[in-house]
């Protein structure tokens, strides 16, 4: 089964404190319905040095996975999010396309 959001697609959040928001998808885990896109869901942590590890001590911020089910994916052709079909193609293949123009996603 092709999956609707993948590595490297433009996604934008639709719902919650980020919404609007275009990122880039850097990890997905569909096991746990989450992704991990660049510049959403920041959060302040605040961390220890490390001793060993000769980390520096202070509030980082860094990026939280968000559920797949605030993101959708933004078509190129469009510029637009949109919903995703599949497609079959004629080699026995399957493709995702955009719901909205037809054109088929990277």
């Amino acid at each position: 089964m092709a999956a609707r959001v993948k590595r490297e697609d433009t996604v934008q959040v639709v719902r919650g404190r980020d919404k609007g928001k275009r990122g880039t998808v850097q990890q997905v885990d569909r096991r746990e319905g989450v992704a991990l896109v660049e510049g959403v869901n920041i959060v302040k942590k605040h961390v220890r040095a490390g001793q060993q590890t000769a980390r520096q001590a202070g509030i980082i911020s860094m990026e939280t996975p968000i559920a797949l089910s605030k993101l959708m994916p933004v078509c190129p052709s469009c510029d637009r999010p949109v919903r995703v079909g599949i497609k079959a193609l004629q080699d026995g293949t399957k493709s995702r396309v955009c719901k909205r123009c037809g054109e088929m996603l990277s």
